[in-house]
């Protein structure tokens, strides 16, 4: 004891000595502290380096794009999803469970409750709430929740979905949103100015700009002719957000980038408008969207040759019992007109059909034998079957280990110097599906194994599309890989977990 009380003495002595010397050299300009310097002398500056009225439109130009997005921002949402995902805890000792043993006993040993949460954009294009958004967004989820531009948070309803558009309509409870009136993207054209609107990485009402960078590319196979590509700049969590013209119209729904880095780089890809109305309309009135479809197959292109080649879309084969079927088109012939629009690829094409009223009468220009032909026929509804119906059988030949994708030896059909040689794929059966976490709709090859030095394609990775032509099957991708230009570069639909995006391939 006696001995405590002499070490506090000592501290308390050494406290002392140590307060005495700091105010001894605090009096005598020991210490150089700022706040007891002489202050400086500052002039800031007054006036500006330009006067106003020599940068009036550039002024004038500012005042009415903060207009613009002013007048836009309050019917930009944020979406925020969750999901509860069960998940096998490891075995081992938990420190938890050392100190709180009792607290924990009534849990089930092998299994824990993870819930991920993910981000994304949306916005209300109806005064009865409804929200626009990408279906990949509210892909199988438990909560979606919406959040205003006001900082006011709403549960969100999922009305309707679809897969192969990428798009979700949601419904919030709320009087009074202010919805963004749909403009036309067909008027939409290279070097109209844009705004993209959305929720990159968490960082609600972010507004970038840029331009159309190109709309309706005619010899393109993949599915980016048919989107709006601009370089405003386009991150994770835009998906599902606006795509703005001058008006404050909505022209696109921001959709995909393509990226090497996963950020903007500058490529990014928005959903036609027209495409976007016409789909939620359906999704409102009929419960699901409603497609028309012309029941043919466009000619496969040979090496180094685009649409333009052909000034229309050749026809390889015709559907039995489709509308083609009806008007009597035959292989061979060329259509270059459809319902009075000319036609100069076989996206085009496909957009006009999915745009007509079912059982409307449209004519067709067909050049048959080097002579001009017209035809007459109604659209009908596309059969549920209508994709998968004309696939290739797929083959039952689940791996031994169902947990991963099995390595296996290079595709002895394609040659080594053949465009995706160095991608090895195999089946994707439902145990597969289940085990890589993919949307039970998803329909493609796995990837076993890759030699990709660029990283965008990895092993487990389920391929949908090559070039837009889908491949449900390996024989199915050996043939669509095996007619692809071995100089050209390709572009691959992917599905990765719950993420579905695009990667661009160069043939080695």
């Amino acid at each position: 004891m006696k001995n405590l009380i002499k070490f506090l003495l000592f501290v308390g002595l050494l406290s002392a000595g140590i307060s005495v010397l700091y105010d001894y050299r605090l009096k005598h300009g020991g210490l150089n502290l700022a706040s007891r310097g002489t202050p400086e002398k500052y002039t800031l500056a007054s006036t500006p380096s330009i006067e106003p009225k020599q940068v009036a439109t550039l002024d004038a130009l500012n005042r009415e794009r903060r207009a613009l997005v002013g007048s836009v921002l309050p019917s930009v949402v944020s979406i925020k999803t969750s999901k509860k995902v069960p998940m096998r805890r490891q075995y081992g000792m938990d420190p938890f469970e050392f100190f709180y043993r009792n607290n924990r006993q009534f849990r089930n040993p092998n299994e824990q409750a993870m819930v991920q949460n993910s981000l994304g954009s949306g916005v209300i294009v109806s005064a009865e709430g409804h929200v626009i958004t990408n279906n990949h967004v509210v892909e199988q989820v438990d909560d979606i929740e919406v959040a205003m531009s006001d900082g006011r948070t709403k549960k969100a309803r999922l009305v309707g979905a679809d897969a192969q558009v990428d798009l979700a309509v949601l419904k919030i409870d709320e009087p009074g949103v202010k919805p963004l009136k749909f403009g036309d993207s067909d008027a939409v054209q290279a070097g109209d100015f844009v705004l993209a609107i959305g929720n990159p990485f968490g960082f609600e009402e972010t507004v970038t700009d840029g331009i159309i960078s190109s709309k309706g590319r005619p010899n393109r196979v993949d599915g980016f002719g048919d989107f709006l590509q601009t370089n405003a700049a386009i991150n994770p969590g835009n998906s599902g957000g606006p795509l703005i013209n001058l008006q404050g119209e909505i022209v696109g729904i921001n959709t995909a980038i393509i990226s090497r880095s996963g950020g903007s780089q500058g490529i990014g890809f928005a959903i036609p408008s027209n495409s976007v109305r016409s789909a939620l309309e359906s999704l409102l009135k009929q419960g699901r969207i409603i497609r028309g479809y012309l029941g043919i197959q466009m000619r496969t292109l040979q090496n180094g040759q685009t649409d333009q080649d052909t000034d229309g879309v050749v026809v390889e084969d015709v559907v039995p019992g489709s509308p083609a079927a009806d008007a009597r088109i035959q292989r061979g012939d060329v259509i270059r007109k459809f319902d009075g629009r000319e036609v100069k690829s076989f996206g085009e094409l496909r957009s006009l059909v999915s745009q007509v009223e079912l059982n409307k009468k449209v004519e067709l220009e067909v050049v048959r034998n080097g002579e001009v032909v017209k035809v007459e026929t109604a659209i009908k509804e596309q059969p549920i079957d209508y994709l998968t119906a004309r696939t290739t059988p797929r083959q039952q030949r689940p791996p031994q280990n169902p947990q991963a994708p099995s390595q296996t030896p290079p595709d002895e059909d394609l040659q080594d110097e053949a465009p995706l040689a160095s991608v090895n794929v195999q089946e994707l059966t439902p145990d597969l599906a289940r085990s890589l976490n993919v949307p039970s709709g998803v329909r493609g090859v796995v990837v076993t194994n890759v030699d990709d030095p660029s990283g965008e394609l990895r092993k487990g990775d389920v391929i949908e599309e090559v070039n837009q032509q889908p491949v449900s099957s390996v024989a199915e991708y050996r043939k669509v890989v095996g007619s692809l230009d071995p100089n050209g570069t390709h572009v691959l639909s992917v599905c990765r977990g719950r993420t579905r995006s695009f990667v661009v391939l160069r043939a080695r």
